[in-house]
């Protein structure tokens, strides 16, 4: 019976693989349609409208296509990796716990959606306009190789978009019972001294911008405890009423 069990879940999570692939696949092909339109625009953007784009290599334009198609199809196939995700555990849990952890799902898009956004409208142009300024303050030629442009980036975008799933993290953890908003702010002053480090790594060294990186960070943390708060309230007014 237990073997039965075993391989009817890994059927089940085979099948939700193979959707998730498909699904993925599909959006890598439209990524690679839209491309060279996504490519124009981040051109066009104050960030690199005025920096001129290289290539070192045969290859370097070939593997920024493909960085960016990969990069539409993550995008795109987020929300329906992660409904997959709650689709396979969704048997075993009861219908509390699946109308409740649903909304992970696209909670998690929103604030992966809003961390892209603001690491690339916010501080990436503020990191590129500080270093330029630096470059022509000591009467540097600034010859820039698309790919080295690109990695730069990504290098600032991916930690604040992860920072930015802090909410829905620590949402989860509550419900499972690992975080309280007790232990939230028991350690959030060296979560805010961890946040400045952070902030003060991806953002130009000037106060203000420091100040730009760091506020939205600690607005979601701080959202964390709010949500972590709610959730345990909601928790324990509903346990009377069950019992």
């Amino acid at each position: 019976m237990q073997t039965q069990e075993v391989v009817s879940h890994l059927t089940e999570l085979r099948k939700r693989l193979i959707w998730a692939i498909v699904f993925f696949v599909l959006s890598l092909c439209f990524g690679l349609y839209m491309s060279p339109d996504i490519l124009l625009f981040i051109k066009s953007q104050p960030a690199a409208a005025d920096i001129v784009w290289n290539v070192f290599s045969l290859t370097d334009g070939m593997f920024i296509y493909m960085k960016c198609a990969f990069l539409v199809a993550l995008i795109l196939s987020l929300p329906f990796a992660l409904y997959q995700i709650w689709a396979f555990v969704r048997p075993g849990l009861s219908e509390e716990e699946a109308r409740s952890t649903i909304w992970f799902v696209p909670l998690s898009f929103f604030l992966f959606l809003c961390g892209v956004a603001f690491s690339y409208f916010v501080a990436f142009p503020m990191m590129v306009s500080f270093l330029s300024k630096v470059n022509q303050s000591i009467g540097a030629v600034e010859t820039y190789g698309i790919d080295r442009y690109f990695s730069f980036m990504f290098n600032v975008i991916f930690p604040l978009t992860v920072a930015f799933e802090m909410p829905a993290v620590v949402l989860f953890l509550t419900k499972i019972g690992v975080l309280n908003p007790a232990q939230l702010k028991k350690v959030r002053k060296y979560v805010y001294l961890g946040l400045a480090i952070v902030g003060s790594m991806i953002s130009p060294p000037d106060f203000f911008s420091h100040l730009s990186v760091l506020i939205p960070l600690i607005l979601l943390f701080e959202i964390s405890i709010i949500l972590s708060s709610w959730y345990l309230r909601k928790t324990v007014q509903s346990s009377p009423a069950e019992s």
